[in-house]
């Protein structure tokens, strides 16, 4: 599949194939085809890609049972060809959809995707203005000049004054303040109102207030993580979101070889990235709530031969994060006896995390009974 032509292939139960064909990636042209050579299909999968999400909503609802798979599962599936094609991937993909062999991928929600075009519009602005701001300082530094620290209030104004006392003396630096100071003031009030609406969306979702009595949990880091995971229900443990989330350790096992190593970054690296910070700012920012010999304590569950540094001990502590917005978000009955126990490993692991944790056991005790969201 490509952005103009998609290849379809038809087979049956047996494995005979019934019809070949090509078509664009209209979705009705495809609906279309499908209809005309199997008027009830059991089963429609394509490939995640590019157009993946919008096709996968554009033919549910044109009624086809439609599902996503993992693209890289179905490569190695697919990969025992000598020559390979689209029209022979199209086929390599009906016998999966026909034996039922492949992982599915989980479509998020249009309402999970926008929240996601904001966050990320806001992580935009904000390289745009380092980046600016990065160049600006490397420029001076040519001529002898460094600028100082810049704070955050009047929208940074502070480097914009820099910049235009820097330019009095020379024409070159003062053409360039002239040009990058109404780029960099329009940038610091984009990301402002960006931040602005974040938090007025955060205020409206009950699962972002619940979410936010962690320490060290701000918006932004609230509603990435619930608009990536979109539906923590259709994981069975909360650990399996640490997993999801590439936050557990790599292993490879072969005979009388078996080692685990560092973790396997799987998932989305933004959301990671927002987590690890906000683990960071947990141990070296938050002392009274949470104090660093908790976490010690109860990364004994997890690691219970190997010394943790710095960067061990914030990444133990992401997964904990992890796990633990899982509870809260899922939670109904806010007590420690009565957390849903779909939540808990089959080593009680997540519930002993509980016990330790100061304020988990605060967010699952005394955020008022209010219903999930999606």
């Amino acid at each position: 599949m490509s952005v103009k032509s998609v290849s379809i292939c038809v087979v049956n139960a047996a494995g005979a194939v019934l019809a070949r064909g090509e078509t664009t990636s209209d979705p009705d042209e495809i609906s279309a085809f499908i209809a005309q050579h199997v008027p009830g299909p059991e089963r429609v999968v394509h490939e995640s890609g590019i157009l993946a999400i919008w096709l996968t909503r554009e033919l549910e609802k044109r009624g086809l049972p439609i599902i996503c798979i993992d693209a890289r599962l179905a490569h190695k599936a697919l990969s025992g060809r000598i020559n390979k094609s689209d029209p022979g991937d199209a086929e390599g993909l009906a016998h999966l959809a026909r034996t039922g062999w492949f992982s599915r991928v989980h479509i998020r929600s249009e309402v999970s995707e926008r929240v996601r075009v904001l966050i990320g519009t806001r992580a935009r602005l904000i390289r745009l203005r380092k980046d600016l701001e990065a160049h600006v300082r490397g420029v001076l530094k040519v001529f002898g000049i460094c600028m100082g620290a810049v704070g955050r209030a009047e929208m940074r104004q502070r480097f914009r004054d820099q910049l235009s006392e820097a330019g009095q003396g020379d024409l070159a630096i003062s053409v360039m303040a002239d040009m990058f100071n109404p780029i960099h003031k329009a940038l610091c009030a984009a990301t402002e109102a960006m931040d602005n609406e974040l938090k007025a969306i955060a205020r409206e979702s009950s699962v972002a207030r619940r979410l936010m009595t962690v320490p060290g949990v701000g918006p932004v880091v609230a509603l990435s993580f619930i608009a990536t995971l979109d539906d923590a229900r259709r994981f069975r443990r909360a650990k399996d979101v640490g997993a999801f989330f590439g936050l557990t350790p790599r292993r490879h096992q072969s005979g009388d070889m078996d080692w685990s190593g560092r973790i396997s970054k799987c998932g989305d690296r933004d959301l990671r990235r927002l987590l690890y910070s906000a683990a960071t700012t947990l141990i070296t920012q938050v002392r009274k709530p949470s104090p660093r010999r908790r976490l010690r304590a109860a990364s004994s569950l997890y690691l219970p031969d190997r010394k943790l540094g710095m960067n061990g001990e914030a990444i133990l502590r992401t997964r904990l994060l992890t796990e633990s917005y899982s509870i809260i978000w899922l939670s109904k009955a806010f007590s420690n006896e009565k957390v849903p126990s779909m939540l808990f490993s089959r080593t009680t692991r997540s519930l002993a995390l509980v016990r330790r944790v100061p304020w988990l056991q605060v967010a699952l005790a005394e955020v008022p009974r209010v219903e999930s969201e999606g």
